[in-house]
């Protein structure tokens, strides 16, 4: 594969406020930009994608990640494809990549499937966008009801507006309750093995001015444990018929404690990630990422040689783990193959 073709890159003074970042992804004529989010937070990169090579690297390497995210950037990445392949079968094919570059986060292909449906696909993709914006705000203001006054949190992973190309979701109720005058306290897992939750939601939570804490993901226990956590609230890539969710892995562990401790887990997602076709959890494909991930930290090796690693990029919560589901339709309580049996009906 090529490599994407930069197009900016500016280095800023440490932890630039999240209102001063670049749009995650924008369409830019003859090529899709987008942030790259593997620099964060310590700089910012700005990159063009052109071609199938280097829309499906910028995917698989996450220097775009986060479900909805995944999904606006591949739309305009198939519109811009239609555009410079003009001989269908290639499209066809090349488009075909990009929608398999992940396989757990729906969004994906989803997203893929809408835009190869459309005669104009640029402005589908554009629809795509709007309509992430408008969702993400949906969400953010049914959450927010949900968080109480100076509630304690804790949260997994990156769910903010870079992962959503819109307002995000886990984060974005968070944000809103804080706009509303609540100051949660958030208690935010790093997430390993590739750290979203230290280098972007800590970032962008304490830019937004929340009382942000950091915590290895080990410690979300003994969090719980001590310092009173009123809530867990989390995003997702794929939420199947009868609500097991797959979301970056940790989050089943953190359900269980939550469970043990008599902690609320809410999922913020928005209808693209409901997936119809997989009735449960088992059906989920889970994506499995290179070793080094494990075996690496900061680029330096931190196991032997020979050591093997599994490293699975998500896992599964079951259904019956979470409390409920915030979405743009409202928020969706068990049972689940009732409330989100109504959500998959009306669209």
């Amino acid at each position: 594969m090529t490599g994407p073709s930069t197009v900016a890159t500016v280095t800023p003074r440490a932890f630039l406020p999240e209102s001063k970042l670049p749009a995650a992804v924008a369409w830019d004529g003859n090529a899709v930009r987008y942030l790259d989010q593997r620099a964060l937070p310590f700089e910012i990169r700005v990159a063009s994608a052109r071609t199938a090579d280097e829309i499906v690297e910028a995917i698989a390497t996450l220097a775009v990640r986060g479900a909805p995210c995944i999904g606006v950037f591949a739309a305009y990445g198939v519109a811009l494809l239609r555009r410079s392949i003009p001989e269908d079968a290639a499209f066809r094919a090349a488009a075909a990549r990009v929608r398999e570059a992940r396989p757990t986060a729906v969004n994906l292909a989803w997203a893929v499937d809408r835009v190869l449906s459309a005669d104009d696909m640029l402005a589908e993709a554009r629809s795509i966008h709007a309509e992430q914006e408008r969702v993400d705000a949906a969400i953010a203001a049914y959450g927010a009801e949900l968080i109480p006054e100076a509630a304690r949190i804790i949260t997994h992973c990156h769910t903010g507006a870079i992962a959503t190309a819109g307002g995000g979701t886990a984060l974005g109720v968070i944000l809103a309750a804080q706009r509303a005058g609540k100051r949660p306290v958030v208690y935010v897992n790093e997430t390993r093995p590739l750290l979203q939750g230290s280098r972007l939601s800590e970032l962008e939570l304490r830019s937004a001015g929340v009382e942000t804490i950091l915590q290895v993901d080990s410690a979300a226990a003994i969090s719980m444990a001590r310092n009173a956590v009123d809530l867990v609230i989390v995003g997702a890539d794929r939420v199947a018929r009868n609500g097991d969710t797959a979301n970056k892995i940790g989050t089943y562990a953190l359900a269980v404690l939550a469970a043990h401790h008599g902690i609320p887990l809410y999922v913020a997602a928005p209808r693209s990630s409901f997936d119809a076709s997989i009735a449960d959890g088992e059906q989920i494909p889970i994506e499995e990422r290179d070793k080094r991930e494990v075996t690496h930290f900061g680029g330096a090796r931190v196991a032997a040689d020979e050591a093997r690693a599994f490293n699975p990029a998500f896992d599964v919560t079951p259904h019956h783990l979470i409390t409920a589901f915030i979405t743009e339709y409202g928020v969706l309580r068990p049972p689940y193959s009732e409330s989100i049996g109504e959500i998959l009906r009306v669209s």
